[in-house]
């Protein structure tokens, strides 16, 4: 149904980017292990959960810009979509969540670094990503992309690098670093969800489809040519028979990924929110009780 039957292996999996996925998972747990005990001893052991985060977002990221999803995105606008809400509403977080401070300042306490820290105000990352990911999803512009390879590899990079300032905020990786308290994070979650909501309502909203890339025989063959090895000249009879990929109408395709995206937006959103206000909660009680334990530590001074 899905259309799987009329691609090869190479096509659904990509093998290469699946050898390399599992060689940045086996670089991760060297570095947060024999690396970190060489060059980090005093740091803490990172924990399973924690590992197991990154394995989880690397194979996602893997699944959908490399594996069966993204030829999916490829045929379906809906799962297109799908796999822009993995790779830079799900993947960031998890990443972030995932790599142990010492890592992050290792990395970004260079001189280099710090002289492009300014870039990383919280209104600035905001508008950087979701101003990125609007433009993305104007018609022109996504079929430009979608059709050019080295272009579509730059401007992925750049959203990726984009969500990952974006969600820097929220997550907090290195305490230290923090730039907004608890409540001002949850207030960025809010605006951020926001902002989003006009492209998501673009997409829905359209009284017809936009998109050329999945209605022009031509371009549609171009845009697999950079997931399908070989030549792809049999994709345009695929293409005209409308039984090969028949799930939804090419305009019910389109709402359905933006509406997909707007929920799995708010799902993560609401995960994550659930997540700092868990944090923030903590965080007021023991502060309370270390007030309250210092009240004590007076009252019994003062009545000696």
């Amino acid at each position: 149904m899905l259309g799987f039957q009329h691609f090869d292996f190479e096509a659904i999996w990509s093998p290469m980017f699946l050898f390399l996925t599992a060689a940045i998972v086996i670089a991760y747990l060297y570095f947060v292990g024999p690396w970190q005990q060489k060059h980090f001893p005093k740091e803490a052991q990172l924990g399973l959960f924690k590992k197991l985060l990154f394995i989880l977002a690397a194979l996602l990221y893997y699944l959908a810009n490399e594996g069966p999803l993204s030829l999916l995105g490829h045929i379906y606008f809906s799962f297109h979509m799908v796999n822009m809400a993995i790779s830079y509403l799900m993947v960031p977080p998890l990443v972030l969540l995932a790599m142990p401070n010492y890592i992050w300042k290792y990395i970004f306490d260079r001189p280099v670094f710090k002289k492009l820290r300014f870039l990383m105000h919280p209104i600035f990352t905001a508008v950087f990503f979701n101003m990125s990911f609007s433009i993305y999803h104007f018609p022109v512009v996504h079929d430009y992309v979608m059709t050019n390879f080295t272009i579509h590899r730059v401007y992925y990079f750049v959203m990726l690098i984009a969500a990952f300032m974006m969600w820097w905020h929220i997550v907090s990786p290195v305490k230290e670093w923090n730039q907004l308290t608890h409540v001002k994070r949850m207030a960025y979650i809010f605006i951020d969800g926001v902002l989003l909501t006009p492209a998501c309502a673009f997409i829905i909203f359209s009284p017809e489809p936009m998109y050329s890339i999945y209605n022009s025989a031509e371009l549609w063959v171009k845009a697999m040519g950079f997931c399908v090895p070989g030549d792809t000249s049999y994709l345009f009879a695929l293409f005209e028979d409308s039984n090969s990929f028949q799930l939804l109408s090419k305009h019910e395709d389109q709402q359905l990924g933006g509406i997909v995206m707007k929920l799995l937006q708010e799902l993560t959103f609401f995960i994550i929110l659930f997540y700092v206000f868990k944090q923030w909660f903590k965080r007021e009680h023991i502060d309370e009780d270390e007030q309250n334990e210092k009240l004590l530590k007076q009252y019994a001074f003062d009545n000696k």
